[in-house]
């Protein structure tokens, strides 16, 4: 099944780059491979959706050089690093700078697929997570003074006649406030609300 995303190689050997192009392709990815960190930088590829498998030793700029540079431009892409035997150690570096795996050569093709969909799935819960944590923002901008007042004492866990006395209100005009807090934050309950706010201030 065709997974959403790109998957993208960056490697200076072709037939690597060849072969793990095919593989992925016949597995239903999309794939797209280039034999030069420099020629991904040049490209969109960076700000893409999708995930990265980059080859750790390379002329230039090697695969955790690149890495460090994606993670300088923000780039949304996790990061699967290829190595070879004796560059555990690199490897090791690269998953503390943010990789999500590497796979040390030869490795199996099911092992390779698995790291994809990972990486792949962790690419589309960054998504999901940004895309929530701007609605929630969004929602919290459109709230009156006041009412923005009233959410954060009800999200720091102040009941509503304590929000009352703070707020030199009466108790139902708080709940006036609460329920249309709720609307306009799009909250099925107090819970949901509290981890809508949160979302926003991540």
């Amino acid at each position: 099944m065709a997974q959403s995303g790109t998957v993208f190689i960056v490697d200076d050997d072709p037939d690597i780059r060849e072969s793990l192009a095919m593989l992925l392709d016949s597995s239903g990815y999309s794939a797209k491979a280039f034999e030069s960190a420099m020629a991904f930088l040049a490209s969109d590829a960076p700000n893409a959706m999708g995930c990265l498998i980059v080859d750790i030793r390379m002329p230039d700029m090697d695969g955790l050089q690149l890495q460090r540079e994606l993670v300088a431009r923000r780039s949304p892409l996790p990061v699967i690093v290829m190595t070879g035997h004796g560059d555990i150690a690199i490897a090791v570096q690269a998953m503390k700078a943010g990789a999500v795996d590497f796979l040390e050569k030869p490795f199996d093709d099911t092992v390779l697929l698995e790291s994809v969909q990972r990486a792949l799935d962790q690419a589309t819960s960054a998504v999901n997570h940004a895309n929530a944590a701007l609605d929630a923002q969004t929602r919290m901008n459109e709230l009156t003074d006041r009412e923005r007042q009233v959410l954060d004492l009800i999200v720091a866990g102040k009941a509503n006649k304590v929000i009352a006395y703070e707020l030199s209100i009466s108790p139902r005009t708080v709940e006036i406030h609460r329920s249309r807090v709720m609307e306009k934050m799009g909250a099925a309950n107090l819970a949901d609300l509290v981890r809508k706010v949160l979302s926003a201030a991540a």
